[in-house]
């Protein structure tokens, strides 16, 4: 039976704490351990070049990464794990993408806009300091996806429009080229545990607030007396639930050993027996996976062999076959065969289709594309039969339908149907409305 394809790129930036340990780390080693998944994971080290200028800084923040992960329990026998940089056929991918990626989408991406938010609000140049690389972001990230044809991408809410991306270059190349690519699903992370820093505030580097995943067994007792607490006596009850120090205990704890420190707290346990107790909890977690830690970054010389060896059998197996093969689609080609410009026979042009798709607000929304670009994208209705039924009004009057609704049903481009100036952007709608009512 086919196993679902699972993959999961790594940030290769910063030192890893005790948050990204919790809620990325911890269940991701979890889930590698389905029998019913194959998994990637990959260290993202093309990525961190568009925010990270050091060079020493990337290669010593890749090189922790890769131990933690491996020190955590990552088995590189039995899933994929590699570096993003020891696979060629990547960035060949990304340019193969970014011929057919449209900048429209790509203008739309948040971390651009909110670039060029950000300069708007200084009264700089839209464009002012971002580099093209930030711009072609989502193009790389569709090119990682792709490449080994993954089912399913674990993201927060805030990345699933990569994944929609992803989702646009493929359809649209394999529009223009045959059948190449799966297209991937976003695994939205609902459960991410958060924990609290220092001060009670999300722990986060940019909040300067964390505790390093494997600091030194001192160093992890004298951060954890500074957490931030309420002025409470011992003796005093206190707040479990909104206590950071509850907070940080639960994350490590058992169900039974939860329950009974939810009691300590209810009888008053003073706070640096509540910090004691939960400096002895993670210890006991982080101890062993500090020592693995500690024995892997003495010896790079072997995480690199790792790496490089994942790679070397994953492109063996999947990336160089794959890239041979959409070569050969888009032209590039052996010239001793060449094939007559005449000789072979048109295929039939695929007709433009309607999406139906249920958005994270709950809304029923749909898109009227033509490969990659999409020529009508509704707003969001109550349910799918209201959606359905203005699909069926366009499919049944073609462009007729559009002078007649209202202005708030459809969109086309960035534009209200009804406030368009464009009128060659609206006979393309036109004219594929009409072919749906004629193949009709």
């Amino acid at each position: 039976m086919s196993r679902t394809r699972v993959l999961t790129g790594i940030t290769t930036s910063g030192t890893p704490h005790l948050g990204n340990y919790v809620g990325a780390i911890r269940p991701a080693i979890a889930a590698s351990r389905d029998p019913g998944v194959e998994s990637y994971y990959f260290l993202a080290d093309y990525h961190a070049l568009i925010k990270v200028t050091d060079p020493a800084r990337v290669q010593r923040s890749t090189l922790e990464i890769a131990a933690t992960w491996l020190a955590c329990g990552l088995d590189p026998a039995s899933v994929w794990f590699y570096r993003q940089s020891d696979i060629p056929e990547i960035p060949e991918l990304t340019w193969f993408l970014s011929c057919v990626a449209g900048k429209g989408i790509l203008n739309r991406a948040h971390a651009y806009k909110a670039s060029v938010d950000k300069n708007r609000a200084e009264a700089l140049d839209d464009d002012a300091a971002i580099t093209a690389g930030l711009f072609m972001y989502p193009v790389l990230m569709a090119a990682d996806i792709l490449l080994f044809n993954a089912h399913k991408v674990p993201v927060g809410r805030d990345q699933v429009q990569h994944i929609e991306m992803a989702r646009d270059f493929g359809q649209r190349f394999n529009h223009l080229y045959g059948e190449h690519f799966t297209l991937p699903e976003a695994a939205i992370e609902e459960h991410v545990a958060t924990l609290p820093g220092l001060d009670g505030r999300k722990m986060s580097k940019s909040y300067d607030n964390t505790i390093p995943l494997f600091a030194p067994r001192e160093q992890l007792k004298k951060l954890i007396a500074g957490i931030v607490t309420d002025s409470r006596a011992p003796g005093e009850p206190k707040d479990a639930d909104n206590s950071n120090v509850f907070q940080l205990y639960q994350a490590f704890a058992s169900a039974e050993e939860t329950a009974v420190m939810r009691k300590a707290f209810a009888d008053g346990i003073g706070w640096g027996d509540a910090k004691q107790k939960l400096f002895e909890r993670i210890d006991g977690e982080v101890a062993p996976l500090r020592e693995q830690y500690e024995a892997l970054m003495a010896k790079p010389a072997e995480i690199e062999a790792i790496l490089r060896d994942g790679a070397a059998r994953l492109r063996a197996r999947h990336a160089t076959p794959l890239l041979a093969r959409l070569r050969e689609a888009v032209g590039l080609r052996d010239l001793s065969s060449v094939v007559a410009s005449g000789s072979a026979k048109k295929e039939k042009a695929t007709l433009p289709v309607f999406k139906q798709y249920r958005e994270a607000d709950g809304r029923f929304y749909f898109k009227f594309v033509d490969g990659e670009q999409v020529l009508v994208q509704s707003v969001g209705f109550a349910s799918p039969k209201d959606a359905g039924q203005l699909i069926a009004r366009l499919k049944r009057e073609g462009g007729a339908a559009l002078r007649h609704l209202e202005t708030d049903a459809l969109h086309l481009g960035d534009e209200l149907i009804g406030h368009l100036h464009d009128a060659a952007e609206l006979a393309d709608v036109v004219e594929a409305l009409a072919q749906l009512t004629e193949e009709a």
